[in-house]
């Protein structure tokens, strides 16, 4: 399929899509799999790539995977776990850093895990060092060899204290999942306490699990012997949903998310009001809406939940172009999660990034020479333009510019966004959106089809 989008803007989108399990969850519980020594099923399973990338490097372990797309229902069997070769969990990794969360489980099951490929372009070293440091915490050896990193675990895992710098969510899994089975009892304190998070240690207690949230960012996990399979349905992609919401926003219209639920968005909604978006909350989705009026300038600062999602950043961003008057968004959770502001102002926007801490309290970049501050003027006319897709959120965020601009966009690398949003070609056609792919104008030839018949 190409990788090269053509998007003619300034069409509202309306209609309805729907949003499938999250995709900072769903991965993560297709892992936890491994843990049981029974089968596992798993609904509401978003057909994106993550999820094949898991599926395959599940397969190459030996797990049996089932799967029906179109219920998004999966089973997996771990019953025959073996040992993987390192050039096939190399190739069927790409750029997935999710085989660092294998490791716990597969050192339970069976002795030993391999992280390919360290200190390449696709792992960087800081992220990967959280997780091996938190890996030794419980007794693992790590060896670096020359296809990457070998880990054994010749006494054992152990129950251990476990304090985080930062309440990383990567991390916390990763400690999830590798304490479940440890001997003896682990507590980690500043621990991520995300919906997805919260949403693991529900998969991880039906497996039999013993694990205890407290208040205070603390969660403590006794170890057992053994856990069974389990039979979960993932809670649903908050991050999607926010996508699609700004989405309407940004092109004047209403996009009712099937499935978007409002506890794990709270945060999200009272800031999409507060920009003057209009929204039903019902109990089978939220409908989100331009009012027909103004948007509001608004000044915000992302944060680890319950604050606001670096993940619905972006989309925001391109929303606030449109705001009247200034808006100030300060990112306190990634460094480099600004660079995206620059395609943007090709397109029209006017938007100036700070190395400051803007508009709320101070972060721990605020020594730092990361521009993680911006402050956007708005509201501006965007133009059509030419843009290379850089990351997942920021792709998706492009695609949404390019829906609210004037005249026609080319979104390259647009292949990108299928990590994480499931079939949004189709929900695109559903909404109304005007785009083609490989110079063939699908929409305009179905408006001419319909117009014949």
């Amino acid at each position: 399929m190409s990788s090269t989008f053509h998007v003619r803007g300034g069409r509202p989108l309306d209609g309805e899509i729907t949003v499938r399990g999250a995709k900072n969850l769903v991965s993560k519980a297709m892992v936890a799999a491994l843990l049981g020594n029974g089968p596992s099923i798993l609904r509401s399973v978003p057909d994106i790539r993550d999820v094949q990338i898991v599926s395959r490097l599940l397969s190459i372990h030996g797990v049996k995977i089932e799967r029906d797309i179109d219920s998004g229902t999966i089973h997996l069997d771990p019953s025959n776990v073996e040992k993987a070769h390192v050039a096939d969990i190399d190739a069927h990794a790409g750029s997935s850093r999710i085989p660092i969360l294998f490791c716990g489980p597969l050192l339970h099951r069976l002795g030993e895990a391999i992280i390919p490929d360290l200190g390449g372009c696709r792992v960087g070293d800081r992220p990967i060092n959280y997780h091996l440091d938190v890996l030794r915490q419980f007794g693992a050896v790590v060896d670096k060899r020359e296809f990457g990193i070998y880990i054994t675990a010749p006494n054992g895992l152990q129950g251990t204290k476990i304090h985080l710098e930062y309440p990383s969510v990567g991390t916390t899994e990763q400690v999830l999942l590798t304490a479940v089975r440890a001997k003896g009892v682990t507590e980690l304190t500043n621990a991520a306490v995300e919906p997805e998070i919260e949403d693991l240690i529900s998969v991880l207690q039906k497996m039999g699990a013993i694990i205890s949230l407290q208040t205070d960012r603390t969660i403590t996990i006794e170890g057992v012997d053994e856990l069974g399979g389990y039979e979960h349905v993932a809670l649903p992609d908050r991050i999607e949903a926010a996508s699609w919401a700004c989405a309407a926003l940004v092109t004047k219209g209403s996009v009712f998310v099937r499935g978007a639920q409002q506890k794990p968005m709270a945060t999200f909604l009272n800031t999409f009001r507060k920009v003057g978006g209009g929204m039903d909350i019902t109990e089978a989705g939220i409908r989100f809406y331009h009012p027909g009026t103004p948007l509001r300038a608004i000044a915000v600062e992302t944060d680890v939940h319950p604050g606001l999602m670096t993940d619905w950043q972006q989309p925001l961003v391109v929303a606030l172009t449109q705001a009247d008057g200034i808006s100030i968004v300060h990112e306190t959770v990634y460094e480099n999660r600004l660079g995206f502001t620059c395609a943007l102002n090709d397109m029209g926007a006017h938007i100036q990034v700070y190395r400051e801490c803007l508009g709320g309290s101070s972060c721990r970049f605020g020594r730092s020479n990361y521009n993680h501050s911006a402050v956007i003027s708005g509201p501006k006319t965007l133009q059509g333009s030419d843009i290379t897709v850089p990351d997942l959120r920021g792709g998706f965020s492009y695609l949404i510019a390019a829906l609210g601009a004037e005249g026609v966009s080319t979104i390259r690398g647009i292949d990108l966004i299928d990590r994480g949003y499931e079939s949004f070609r189709e929900k695109l056609t559903a909404l109304g959106a005007d785009f083609w792919e490989n110079g063939r104008q699908e929409h305009d030839l179905a408006a001419q089809g319909a117009a014949a018949r």
